[in-house]
């Protein structure tokens, strides 16, 4: 036969060094404000657990209303956790019908029915993990699946243990038990528990240690100025690439931008620089990225579109930045942008052709006098439409 208190003891030492664990990690890495929300969940269940042990030994009905709390509220913690990895908008609105099953196990138990207290206890931390196994069943698409598959079946595991558990007690009708259940199901839910928020809390920390390698991986392929993607985001997903005829690239200098910071200064020539990647922006969708190459330069890929579609595409952005002012203490500054555009071809054609071909018709452009956009084919310059002049 199992030992209870053993079990229980296991599970609170366990929990501990979870938390623990996760409060140094979180020292380290402030940011990740969901591990400090599950260290602080798995210690008030190490609270939980420790003074049910009290509660098995000495049983008294303010332990009792203890005990539950402490369950409930740690559960909830729990939950709040996984919400708040997944990005989840509006997760302080599950405090508050965990908070009136928390008072309704806290009444029932003043009155004296503390078998209820548990079984309404056992309920919500139920509803709790089903909630956190669907929530990353659901809302974990741009994470690692197979995580996810995990955690979702581990706290599924766990929410049916505490399910069991009440309805052990339901079944048998004890509302008034007077000292702590000790069923079957409460062995197998110690068992289950300790196994399931070990893991729980294992991947956690895998969680965390992926979401930093995301995070380490976005800053190093973005532009801190301008918040576009840069010429390594560029070559990491399109340098294998194949640019077929409905591809092309379109690159963009800004004209006369030393000037611009000669006569302005810095800070304004990289307001400029924020106010034309705020126009690339507007037209970045499906199939067209945005990035910033170094300096005044830009590009656009253009994927699954016509020739002359792109092509407007990059003389709409040359309007719309020729449009945006820029206020400064000499007056009001305009700025415009010179573009050249490179087309795939049927026998694909790799990026680093692509961005020559793009470059070509960039200096074409600006020999044909800036603020227009041109093409090149096979190393041929050819203006594609009319250029666009500044007013």
């Amino acid at each position: 036969m199992l030992d209870f208190s053993s079990l229980l003891l296991a599970a609170a030492l366990s929990g501990a060094c979870l938390s623990g664990t996760m409060f140094a990690i979180w020292f380290t890495a402030p940011r990740a404000r969901f591990v400090l929300t599950m260290a602080c969940g798995i210690l008030v269940l190490v609270a939980h657990v420790v003074l049910f042990w009290l509660y098995a030994r000495d049983p008294s009905p303010l332990l009792c209303q203890a005990v539950l709390a402490l369950l409930n509220i740690g559960f909830l913690v729990v939950c709040l956790s996984a919400m708040q990895y997944l990005d989840v908008r509006d997760y302080r609105r599950a405090v508050l019908p965990g908070l009136v099953v928390l008072a309704a196990s806290a009444g029932a138990t003043i009155l004296g029915f503390d078998g209820i207290g548990f079984i309404v206890s056992y309920t919500l931390v139920t509803a709790l993990l089903a909630a956190i196994g669907a929530l990353f069943w659901v809302n974990g698409g741009g994470h690692d699946r197979r995580i996810l598959l995990v955690v979702s079946a581990l706290s599924g595991v766990c929410g049916l243990s505490f399910g069991l558990c009440g309805a052990v007690l339901l079944l048998k009708g004890q509302w008034v038990l007077g000292a702590a259940p000790d069923n079957w199901a409460e062995r197998l839910n110690s068992v289950v528990s300790v196994a399931c928020m070990t893991g729980l809390g294992a991947l956690t920390l895998s969680l965390h240690h992926l979401q930093a390698q995301i995070e380490l991986k976005a800053e190093t392929m973005t532009d801190p100025l301008t918040g576009l993607m840069n010429r390594r985001a560029l070559t990491s997903f399109y340098g294998e690439r194949a640019f077929g005829p409905f591809m092309s690239i379109a690159m963009f200098d800004l004209d006369h931008f030393k000037r611009t910071n000669d006569v302005f200064g810095h800070p304004v020539g990289d307001q400029v620089l924020c106010r034309f990647a705020a126009v690339i922006k507007k037209y970045t969708r499906t199939g067209v990225d945005a990035f910033r190459l170094g300096g005044e330069e830009f590009a656009i890929v253009m994927s699954r579109m016509t020739p002359e579609r792109a092509y407007d595409i990059a003389c709409k952005i040359g309007v719309a930045f020729g449009a945006e002012v820029v206020a400064t203490k000499l007056g009001p500054l305009r700025s415009t942008v010179s573009g050249g555009i490179g087309f795939g071809r049927p026998d694909g054609a790799v990026l680093d052709e692509m961005l020559a071909e793009a470059d070509v018709a960039l200096y074409a452009a600006k020999r044909a006098g800036r603020n227009c956009v041109m093409s090149s084919k096979t190393g041929k310059a050819d203006p594609v439409g009319p250029a666009l002049r500044s007013a």
